[in-house]
């Protein structure tokens, strides 16, 4: 059986099955960092209506997801997530790659992301894929050391 692939943007509609993959992608992260990652937490509800969020189906199924907002001059990656029985099959890559082509459309330079230093995992795909560090910070959470990553385009 063939797998067909495509995105869509979300609606409204869709924040409970946001809200759901993404914490199904991050659930492997809690022994990691000892607790559950800000995806995790986040109001989907709210967070559709101002940040725009493209769904990645697999034939019907929600596969992956990657939530991005227009910073005026580049395009801020908030998320991506992709379900776990999938992941390793280059559907992040593949999201990742829309957000380009996405912050092009939109005559941006760049993008750029934020993510966990222990998210070592994460960091070496984001290098792989053009991405360079900026620097850390400190994190919201205590001990937590945020890394700051961008690509030109």
């Amino acid at each position: 059986m063939t797998t067909d692939y495509k995105i869509s943007q979300a609606r409204p509609a869709d924040a409970a099955a946001i809200r759901q993959l993404t914490r199904d992608a991050y659930a492997k992260w809690i022994p990691v960092i000892g607790r559950e990652p800000k995806p995790m937490g986040a109001d989907y509800d709210a967070a559709v209506l101002h940040h725009r969020f493209d769904l990645l189906f697999a034939n019907e199924d929600l596969v992956g997801l990657i939530e991005t907002l227009d910073e005026g001059e580049q395009l801020l990656i908030v998320n991506v997530a992709v379900a776990p029985n999938v992941q390793g099959r280059g559907l992040g890559t593949r999201l990742m790659a829309h957000a380009d082509a996405l912050a092009r459309s939109l005559g941006h330079p760049r993008v750029r992301l934020y993510t966990n230093k222990r998210f070592e995992q994460n960091i070496a795909l984001y290098t792989k894929l053009g991405f360079t560090i900026e620097g850390e910070a400190q994190g919201a959470e205590a001990g937590t050391i945020r890394v700051d990553m961008s690509k030109a385009l």
